[in-house]
């Protein structure tokens, strides 16, 4: 079955860039506007944009300031009058050893918990507020599988940060699926993409391979599929739920 997106407007956090990237285009190839949300890749941003077409965006942010993160939301809505479906995929993996001084092991922690939890927080907030004057809408969160496995002591700050995005996911779908608003989260295992390639240099892609029961690492566009299902509204009933696309790293 083909599914189609057509007249849906989706923000896709970091949507320029690896998994971001293959979410924008997983969307606008079922016929979704993409507002492609970036940092500082504005060239990538506004090259898939202009290949999109169907009214896709660039849209600039820092996730890791809360005034830039209200910007987002108030450019993506006057621009397009609503959205439908928020991703929040965007997120920082820092590797922050414990013999960091505490101020430099703290920085490392505020920014992560900055941009990983916080904007997703606010971003969730401000999309619960504009789909109960719309008529309802989805949100998709983009977690990890260290949510639930936890990771390395020098990604202490990540696991915990992506620790706290289902338990937000489930509380919106629990507490706002009266208002038509679905919530769900996906938490990846081991991706291949910019940001996965500087934990390969320090362990090696060995490390990551033996720890999945697939023969190959998981790739951006594995997630996209699943991210238009979810858009789509053919999943609405299993809004809450976490999807684990992990090649078997772990297994519920």
């Amino acid at each position: 079955m083909e599914i189609s997106l057509k007249g849906k407007v989706v923000l896709v956090t970091g949507g320029s860039r690896g998994i971001g990237k293959a979410i924008s285009e997983g969307l606008a190839n079922a016929g979704a506007t993409v507002a492609v949300h970036f940092n500082s890749s504005q060239a990538a941003a506004e090259e898939l944009c202009e290949k999109f077409g169907n009214g896709a965006k660039p849209f600039q942010a820092s996730l890791e300031e809360v005034d830039s993160v209200i910007l987002l939301f108030k450019q993506v809505t006057a621009h397009y009058g609503r959205f439908d479906v928020l991703v929040n995929n965007a997120g920082v993996a820092v590797s922050s050893y414990l013999t960091k001084n505490d101020s430099d092991w703290l920085d490392d922690w505020d920014r992560t918990f900055a941009v990983n939890t916080r904007a997703t927080g606010l971003l969730c907030k401000k999309a619960i507020e504009h789909y109960s004057s719309k008529g309802g809408g989805r949100i998709i969160n983009i977690s990890s599988r260290a949510a639930f496995r936890g990771d390395t002591m020098d990604y202490l700050a990540y696991g915990a940060s992506k620790g706290a995005i289902p338990s937000l996911t489930r509380s919106i779908a629990r507490h706002c699926g009266k208002q038509n608003i679905k919530a769900f989260n996906i938490a990846p295992g081991f991706v291949r993409t910019d940001m996965a390639q500087d934990f390969m240099d320090q362990y090696g892609e060995s490390f990551a391979l033996d720890d999945i029961a697939l023969p190959e690492l998981t790739e951006a566009k594995d997630l996209a599929p699943m991210v238009v299902l979810l858009a789509s509204g053919l999943a609405d009933h299993a809004t809450g739920s976490t999807i684990d696309i992990n090649a078997g790293s772990y297994v519920h």
